[in-house]
């Protein structure tokens, strides 16, 4: 059903993405938008006989392999709720659905609407990586890039920042958990009867999400007593530590990240470690876990004690090369068979002591997490694949690892839910229910760029959807979440989120080092 209490106003002063208040551009495109998307109190449509094709970008219709949303999500009735509505929305407009794979897929569709008189393209990124838009986006037509809130949001996020680059004309977009929104976006097909389209309709789209977002709320945070080491102390202590990447089977030295020293270890390695853990000592954490978890849904204790081996493991290997981080290949270690558990109960357990265990062998996020954490004295990093809702003016940080002392070893503990991976449904996961009304800083370095990037953002919500991964953190950014669409494309959809104010004692950093800090939002 279509809510209709979305016509709330909201303010659009200070409009800043491609100068659009200012852009005689973007004036027009306003005009063309009809009444619908600025608000009005009664639905009025203007898009008359016109032929767009959806285009749904996944890999099968129901899903066949790990990956957001997670392993056997049907999407038939995604599909169908969204095709009713708009047919409904939209008289007027034939709307033909069409599922594609990837370019090739893409390809065909463009060849066969050479003769179908296609208007335009609304193409829905279902699943994070399948390349269906690029292809459409070379259509000379306008094309809606859609995200379908945690399955796509990281192709949406790293393809649509290109797009934005490269200020692909015709290409608008929506991210956003309300359908409500696209159908805003949808009104946007209008600019099409109008002659030179292609530069109006990203800009209306635009203005249309902007009209949509809901104004900043109450940002103010709650006290946060953070007391930060000087850059000094930061810098040695940082060079006196180690990272480990278990990227593959290879072992040795490597360049050192950001003053950091690094190395590789092998998988044998680690998974040697793992059967090698006492028995005894993995059944008691195993216990403890169970026992301070708000709830173990459809983990075994069988489970919690192989992910307790394996955080031995991964604390006896660290300890041998006289490291405090340690980052895994883990999808490809575990689905490669070179690792018999997933280290996320081990990485969740390494964090809250003020060690660092980071997820899928990122080491420009391993390297961040071990600077801020020791600038912090303690305070874990929590590394995550961001989602941006404009219906809420919302950044969300999902990750099926997360700590549950965010304010370091000896500050409280938040509850936690232990579940399995999100994306295959196995092993064992964390889903911690994060604290909230607290100033975040989220970062991550470039060592190649000597840049950081950084954004702010004051933590608001715990989003517990089924869908993708366990822990969600949800946050409104403190600056101009347009902007925050601007970079996935070069920095990659990793970030790291810490609480308390790090602004300052960032550049502080930046600066004694001879970097630079990218502000995103």
């Amino acid at each position: 059903m279509i809510r209709n209490n979305y016509f709330k106003k909201t303010n659009v002063k200070n409009l800043s993405r491609r100068g659009f208040i200012t852009s005689c551009a973007a004036c027009s495109a306003c005009m063309a938008i009809s009444p619908f998307s600025f608000g009005a109190s009664k639905t009025v449509k203007k898009v008359n006989n016109l032929k767009i094709r959806i285009i749904y970008s996944l890999h099968e219709i129901v899903q066949d392999r790990p990956d957001w949303p997670c392993i056997g999500f049907d999407f038939k009735p995604i599909i169908d709720n969204v095709n009713s509505i708009l047919r409904h929305e939209f008289p007027n407009t034939e709307f033909i659905s069409t599922l594609a794979t990837g370019p090739k897929n893409a390809e065909d569709i463009l060849n066969k609407d050479k003769t179908e008189k296609i208007d335009g393209y609304i193409i829905y990124q279902m699943n994070c990586w399948n390349k269906v838009v690029q292809t459409i986006s070379n259509s000379n037509k306008p094309v809606l890039y859609v995200d379908f809130q945690y399955g796509g949001s990281g192709g949406f996020l790293v393809y649509n920042a290109k797009f934005l680059r490269e200020k692909k004309q015709n290409v608008g977009f929506v991210s956003s958990s309300k359908i409500e929104d696209v159908i805003a976006a949808v009104n946007c097909f209008e600019t099409i009867r109008k002659d030179g389209f292609l530069k109006d309709f990203a800009t209306a789209t635009t203005f249309a999400r902007m009209k949509m977002t809901p104004s900043p709320g109450n940002l103010a945070c709650k006290t946060d007593d953070l007391k930060t080491l000087s850059i000094d102390e930061c810098k040695r202590r940082m060079k006196k530590s180690k990272i480990l990447a278990v990227r593959n089977q290879d072992s040795g030295s490597a360049k050192s990240v950001m003053g950091i020293p690094l190395g590789y270890v092998s998988f044998s390695e680690v998974n040697h470690a793992w059967e090698n853990a006492n028995n005894d000592e993995a059944g008691a954490i195993a216990e403890k876990w169970q026992t301070s978890a708000s709830e173990v849904a459809d983990v075994p204790f069988k489970e919690l004690q192989n992910s307790a081996a394996m955080y031995l493991g991964m604390k006896s290997v660290l300890k041998k090369h006289n490291a405090n981080a340690i980052t895994v290949n883990c999808l490809g270690g575990f689905y490669g068979n070179h690792i018999n558990a997933y280290p996320c109960l081990g990485f969740h357990e390494l964090n809250n002591e003020g060690l660092i265990g980071a997820c899928e062998c990122d080491i420009n996020s391993s390297a961040t997490m071990v600077a801020f954490t020791i600038m912090t004295q303690g305070r874990p990093g929590y590394i995550s694949d961001p989602v941006i809702d404009t219906s809420k003016n919302q950044i969300i940080y999902a990750h099926c690892v997360a700590p549950n002392k965010m304010f370091g070893a000896d500050g409280p503990s938040n509850p936690f839910n232990i579940m399995t991976h999100s994306e295959d449904r196995q092993g064992a996961a964390v889903q911690s229910i994060l604290p909230l009304g607290y100033m975040t800083t989220t970062l991550k370095i470039d060592s190649n760029r000597k840049e950081i990037i950084l954004h702010q953002a004051k933590a608001i919500d715990n989003d517990t959807d089924d869908r993708a991964c366990r822990t969600k953190l949800c946050a409104e950014p403190i600056g101009d979440i347009e902007k925050l669409f601007t970079k996935w494309d070069k920095w990659g959809w990793h970030r790291v989120t810490f609480y308390g104010d790090l602004r300052e004692k960032t550049y502080e950093l930046a600066n004694s080092i001879g970097w630079q800090v990218i502000e995103e939002a």
